[in-house]
């Protein structure tokens, strides 16, 4: 049995408590002394026996009441402990001043490939491939930078944290937290990708050919294979990446995106690869890991790969053939499971003939394929799109919803968008920042050749009629676009409408009779 006896704390007391115990014969297997508590725990100790016990004890000078006890409060801290480091995925390490390995969790004793028994005891040293790191560590007092370390042939990160006295007094050792880089990727990926859409429902538009490229993006995320993206910039290569990679049975895992034209080949190859101790001046002392081993499981998009060095593709090719790579400055063999989806702007194939891409990276990335259609070619995404970037334009500077006028609608539909859905967005967004009126007309826009735009269709309060201003910025569209699409049956496709429609109104306005 276990019980607690409260008491006023004065010297001997716990003593003469004991001391009723010891006179009765009862083994005592744990005392516990947390003043204004004293617990114990005695076996041999029945419910008769208490009351007569509890009875002597209340007879001493500070004693207030005793009670039955469930647990101690030492065991129930120790099971509390280990079940907050069996909760841990990371490998979790207690070790005392010298080095020694005094408790792990399950996911450390998994990752020494030891048993339990051979692992607590084991000195540092034993364990970590880095001897000298271990007698830095430990001269440091436990207080050294985020090192990357060997444990059975593995890396891992570890942070230290030191265990020491109260009030600054001797270091009593230490907890060791190993992270695995894919769980470290994990982890980056969650937070760079947080709040984003990320499946198809993010992929905007209702046209014929967005929707014809989500059901073919839908069904290329289920295949396990390198995809490329083309499309202009602009288009959302991107966001169709991210939905691929939420669509595919990787989701759970990370998702990391690399601009290859951003960076030089250098940094280009130390994000993409890691780096090993090191291997510049400058490097982590322990290395870093890079994409490829943080998102070990995931998906890797490599954005603009058509603006990457000779040697990076290369190093791609080989880690396409095989999985398998080195850090840079490395000389071991590290393997990954990655997904790799690639985009780009340029023609691969003519950079495959002028020799600046290599033909067989190409048809190793270029196993699925997805075209990005531009903006002008669906025109009827047009106006939901910037009705849609409009409400969120509105949302994020906190003022009231505006509308389009009939006439920036029309405006928005002659525009050729050569920057495509982020022009769309930034005119948008512009003009939402710059107006304070509840409605966005043309000048408000922005647009190239706007002036003239207004020119040929006054604003709304200068016409007559909604007929009159729907007429005239209908005959300045068809105006715009006859001298691109010089027949009526072209520019019928181009606007997605009837050849017998567009023979009228072009008829109607005297467009292409001279």
């Amino acid at each position: 049995m276990r019980i607690d006896v409260a008491i006023a704390d004065r010297v001997g007391i716990a003593h003469e408590i004991l001391a009723q115990l010891a006179r009765r014969a009862l083994n005592v297997s744990a005392v516990e002394v947390e003043p204004p508590h004293v617990y114990i725990e005695a076996p041999a100790l029945d419910a008769a026996g208490l009351e007569e016990l509890r009875s002597d004890l209340l007879r001493i000078a500070g004693v207030e009441s005793v009670d039955v006890l469930a647990m101690m409060p030492g065991a129930r801290r120790r099971l509390y402990l280990d079940a907050l480091l069996a909760s841990q995925e990371d490998p979790v390490l207690a070790v005392d001043a010298a080095g020694l390995v005094v408790v792990a969790n399950a996911a450390a004793v998994a990752a020494s490939g030891l048993p339990e028994q051979r692992l607590v005891g084991l000195s540092l040293k034993a364990l970590i491939n880095d001897a000298a790191l271990v007698e830095a560590l430990i001269a440091n007092g436990y207080r050294l930078p985020v090192s990357e370390v060997l444990i059975n042939g593995e890396p891992f990160l570890f942070e230290s944290v030191a265990l020491q006295e109260e009030g600054g007094g001797m270091v009593a050792g230490a907890v060791l937290t190993l992270h695995a880089p894919h769980r470290l990727g994990e982890r980056l990926s969650a937070l760079q990708n947080y709040g984003s859409a990320g499946g198809f429902e993010s992929i905007l538009g209702e046209s014929p050919a967005i929707r014809q490229l989500r059901q073919r993006a839908a069904r290329m995320a289920q295949v396990d294979a390198p995809l490329l993206i083309h499309g202009e910039t602009g288009t959302g290569k991107e966001l169709l990446a991210h939905a691929c990679h939420a669509g595919s049975r990787r989701r759970e895992q990370p998702f990391f995106a690399l601009n290859c034209a951003a960076l030089p080949e250098s940094l280009a190859e130390s994000e993409l690869f890691g780096y090993a101790p090191g291997a510049f001046t400058g490097a982590l002392r322990g290395g870093k890991p890079g994409l490829l081993e943080l998102a070990d499981g995931g998906t890797v998009f490599l954005d603009e790969v058509g603006e990457m060095s000779p040697y990076l593709q290369a190093k791609l090719l080989r880690f396409l053939n095989d999985g398998s790579f080195r850090r840079v400055g490395g000389d071991r063999e590290l393997k990954a499971d990655v997904r790799i989806v690639s985009a780009t702007h340029r023609a691969l194939e003519q950079m495959v003939a002028a020799g600046s891409f290599r033909q067989d990276l190409l048809f190793r990335l270029d196993v699925l394929h997805l075209q990005v259609p531009p903006l002008r070619e669906r025109t009827e995404d047009i106006v939901p799109l910037a009705e849609v970037f409009l409400a969120r334009a509105c949302a994020q500077t906190g003022r009231a919803t505006a509308r389009l006028t009939a006439a920036a609608r029309a405006a928005l539909l002659a525009n050729p968008w050569p920057g495509n859905l982020r022009q769309l967005q930034n005119v948008i967004f512009r003009a939402v920042t710059m107006s304070e009126a509840a409605l966005i007309d043309v000048g408000d826009l922005e647009l190239a050749g706007a002036e003239a735009g207004t020119r040929a269709a006054p604003r709304a309060e200068e016409v007559q009629s909604l007929d009159e201003a729907v007429c005239g910025y209908e005959k300045a569209l068809l105006q715009r676009l006859y001298p691109q699409y010089p027949s009526t049956r072209r520019l019928a496709e181009r606007l997605k409408t009837s050849h017998s429609a567009i023979a009228q109104r072009l008829r109607k306005y005297g467009i292409g009779t001279a």
